[in-house]
Protein backbone atom coordinates (compact mmCIF):
# COMPACT_ATOMS: atom_id res chain seq x y z
CA UNK A 1 0.00 0.00 0.00
CA UNK A 2 2.89 2.41 0.70
CA UNK A 3 4.33 2.45 -2.66
CA UNK A 4 0.66 2.94 -4.40
CA UNK A 5 0.45 5.78 -2.10
CA UNK A 6 4.27 7.27 -3.03
CA UNK A 7 3.52 6.29 -6.90
CA UNK A 8 -0.14 8.57 -6.35
CA UNK A 9 1.91 10.99 -4.71
CA UNK A 10 4.84 11.30 -7.37
CA UNK A 11 2.10 11.70 -9.94
CA UNK A 12 0.10 14.67 -8.37
CA UNK A 13 3.65 16.11 -8.28
CA UNK A 14 4.20 15.46 -11.75
CA UNK A 15 0.98 17.18 -12.17
CA UNK A 16 1.45 20.14 -10.10
CA UNK A 17 5.09 20.91 -10.65
CA UNK A 18 6.87 22.68 -7.57
CA UNK A 19 5.16 25.73 -7.98
CA UNK A 20 1.61 25.54 -8.46
CA UNK A 21 -0.80 25.41 -5.55
CA UNK A 22 -3.71 24.14 -7.08
CA UNK A 23 -5.02 23.20 -10.54
CA UNK A 24 -7.75 21.10 -12.57
CA UNK A 25 -7.44 17.98 -14.06
CA UNK A 26 -9.55 15.59 -15.92
CA UNK A 27 -10.44 12.58 -14.45
CA UNK A 28 -9.14 10.67 -17.31
CA UNK A 29 -5.70 11.91 -17.79
CA UNK A 30 -5.09 10.69 -13.62
CA UNK A 31 -6.65 7.53 -14.45
CA UNK A 32 -4.24 7.12 -17.56
CA UNK A 33 -1.56 8.18 -15.22
CA UNK A 34 -2.52 5.07 -12.91
CA UNK A 35 -3.36 7.10 -10.03
CA UNK A 36 -5.66 4.90 -7.70
CA UNK A 37 -8.33 7.17 -5.93
CA UNK A 38 -8.97 4.69 -3.54
CA UNK A 39 -5.62 5.18 -1.93
CA UNK A 40 -5.30 8.08 -0.21
CA UNK A 41 -3.34 9.14 3.49
CA UNK A 42 -6.67 10.63 5.21
CA UNK A 43 -9.23 12.99 4.07
CA UNK A 44 -11.14 16.27 5.80
CA UNK A 45 -14.65 17.86 5.00
CA UNK A 46 -14.82 21.46 4.21
CA UNK A 47 -17.12 23.73 5.46
CA UNK A 48 -19.18 23.17 2.55
CA UNK A 49 -19.06 19.50 2.57
CA UNK A 50 -17.00 18.73 0.07
CA UNK A 51 -14.05 15.81 0.65
CA UNK A 52 -10.79 16.24 0.26
CA UNK A 53 -8.80 13.29 0.16
CA UNK A 54 -5.32 13.61 1.18
CA UNK A 55 -1.97 11.75 0.03
CA UNK A 56 0.51 13.33 2.37
CA UNK A 57 1.36 17.06 1.32
CA UNK A 58 -1.19 16.93 -1.50
CA UNK A 59 -5.19 16.96 -1.36
CA UNK A 60 -7.82 15.87 -4.50
CA UNK A 61 -11.26 16.69 -4.35
CA UNK A 62 -13.94 15.82 -7.10
CA UNK A 63 -14.78 18.97 -8.61
CA UNK A 64 -17.58 17.52 -10.96
CA UNK A 65 -17.94 13.96 -12.79
CA UNK A 66 -15.00 15.03 -15.42
CA UNK A 67 -12.53 16.88 -13.48
CA UNK A 68 -10.51 16.95 -10.31
CA UNK A 69 -9.27 19.77 -8.05
CA UNK A 70 -5.58 19.05 -6.96
CA UNK A 71 -4.17 21.13 -4.00
CA UNK A 72 -0.78 21.42 -2.38
CA UNK A 73 -1.56 20.97 1.60
CA UNK A 74 -0.08 24.57 2.73
CA UNK A 75 3.01 24.17 5.18
CA UNK A 76 0.96 25.90 7.95
CA UNK A 77 -1.87 23.61 7.73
Amino acid sequence: MDTILHRNRSILLEIMGKKKTQCKIERVVLEKMKFRFKYHTHQNINSRGKIYHYVYDFAWMEFSSDEVLVVRKPLNF
